[in-house]
């Protein structure tokens, strides 16, 4: 398998395969023709995290694409990395391809890659080097000068996806999520060559599938670019993010005859914290009155569930975390949804400071400096694997929280707690050492989840 060389430090440009084809090859008319579509009748959202848009000739998706660009104009500033995958249409990839050059050009310039991103997910084994994947290839090439026109500084991770599952663009995904400063775009056209009716049902069946996260029933004849797509909304699914859609349409409405037509789909993906500013606000001050009230020998705050409303009202599996001078304090929680998140907050809080059986009981002089954090986790999904090898190898440093059991001994790791052990067989091996599951002894079961976190 072909790898980037790491002493490479040579300037490798992509050149422009496309322009004059896709779009503009002047890079004035190319300007004009953007600010075109970004002036047009757009739907303003909220700044999403993702986006999906189609990849063809700019007269006939440019409009649509423009209807998820324009709403990044808000965070322009904010992004400084984008992470864009489309699919191979000129050579055969098996997994995904990147490429070794260090810019990539378009008639409005040079974008710099984030060489040290593509290193990052090189390791992988279905991840390779392959110049002659992105050589010609459009389904990313379209996309940069509108990427150009909306942000400013920002540096590029593109990837051209083959023959990949879900579960590896996941993955991928996962390691390059990053926070606000990331934004991921998935290039994907959706129905092909079909009349003008036919099209439109089957975009508009395919447009349900991708809004419900149904990601197991998009294949090829719905979207050219379905197999990043699918990774996508595979992990929006389980981040609990939210869909719009945007636009839809086909080039039958844009620019072309109506017996064959090409369909295009513009779509925003939202995280969705569970906590708002306010809410985060309340849970933290009842958290505070809680361990307040154990200082003076009383018992958890309970507070009464009539007087919240959702999300507070709702069931989630958590655990309250308590630190000291950055050392860790206290740590009590749930891994099952076992009461409503205000009073289960309170409840935990309380424990931690109180009931760890770790520490002592926490001071009336400690409480000044106390670090409270909340982790709310997400269902936990379980692991398949056939020895504790496997099990490693699925483990996903810096994202997972771990669940393992033998018999009636059960534990687990929350993912903060990557920040001090960073090996995957070291986590797990600590993990079964907190468990009482002995070091030559595979865990019998095993799940995974991810957690927000507030602090």
């Amino acid at each position: 398998m072909a790898r980037l060389q790491d002493n490479q430090a040579r300037t490798s440009i992509r050149p422009a395969a496309v322009a004059g084809m896709f779009y503009p090859g002047n890079a004035v008319q190319l300007d004009t023709d953007i600010d075109q579509f970004l002036q047009a009748d757009i739907h303003e959202i909220s700044p999403p995290k993702a986006i999906i848009v189609p990849h063809a000739g700019y007269v006939y998706s440019g409009a649509v694409a423009a209807s998820a660009y324009a709403n990044l104009l808000r965070q322009r500033a904010a992004i400084k990395r984008v992470v864009l995958l489309g699919p191979a249409h000129r050579v055969y990839v098996e997994g995904m391809a990147l490429p070794t050059n260090t810019h990539f050009a378009t008639p409005l310039g040079n974008i710099t890659l984030d060489t040290h991103a593509l290193a990052d997910i090189a390791d992988l084994p279905f991840v390779e080097y392959l110049d002659a994947a992105h050589r010609d290839e459009h389904s990313l090439e379209v996309q940069l000068p509108f990427l150009q026109k909306i942000l400013d500084d920002f540096v590029l991770v593109p990837i051209v996806v083959g023959n990949a599952s879900p579960e590896q663009v996941e993955l991928v995904l996962e390691r390059l999520w990053g926070g606000p400063e990331t934004l991921v775009v998935i290039s994907s056209d959706l129905s092909h060559y079909h009349d003008y009716q036919f099209a439109k049902q089957l975009d508009t069946a395919t447009t349900e599938l991708i809004e419900s996260f149904a990601w197991p029933q998009l294949g090829p004849e719905q979207a050219c670019g379905c197999m990043p797509m699918r990774g996508l909304l595979k992990l929006a699914r389980q981040k609990n993010m939210t869909i719009q859609t945007l636009d839809l349409r086909n080039s039958g409405d844009t620019a072309g005859p109506r017996d064959k037509v090409v369909g295009y789909g513009a779509y925003a993906l939202h995280e969705q914290l569970i906590l708002s500013g306010n809410d985060k606000d309340i849970v933290f001050d009842v958290m505070r009155h809680s361990i307040k009230q154990g200082l003076h020998g009383n018992k958890a705050v309970q507070p009464d569930i009539n007087d919240y409303t959702a999300p507070l009202t709702g069931r989630y599996a958590m655990f309250v975390t308590l630190k000291l001078n950055k050392q860790l304090r206290g740590c009590i929680g749930n891994t099952e949804a076992d009461r409503p998140l205000i009073e289960a907050a309170a409840y935990y809080a309380h424990a931690a400071a109180f009931s760890d059986p770790r520490f002592p009981a926490l001071r009336e002089e400690e409480f000044a400096n106390i670090e409270i954090s909340l982790s709310i986790l997400t269902p936990a999904t379980r692991l398949e694997f056939s020895d504790e090898q496997e099990l490693v190898k699925q483990l996903r440093p810096g994202i997972d929280g771990l669940i393992i059991e033998s018999n009636t001994r059960r534990a687990t790791f929350l993912p903060a707690v990557w920040e001090s052990i960073t090996e995957p067989a070291r986590f797990l091996s600590e993990l079964k050492q907190k468990a009482g599951i002995a070091a030559d002894e595979p865990p019998e079961q095993a799940w995974r989840y991810t957690a927000e976190c507030y602090s």
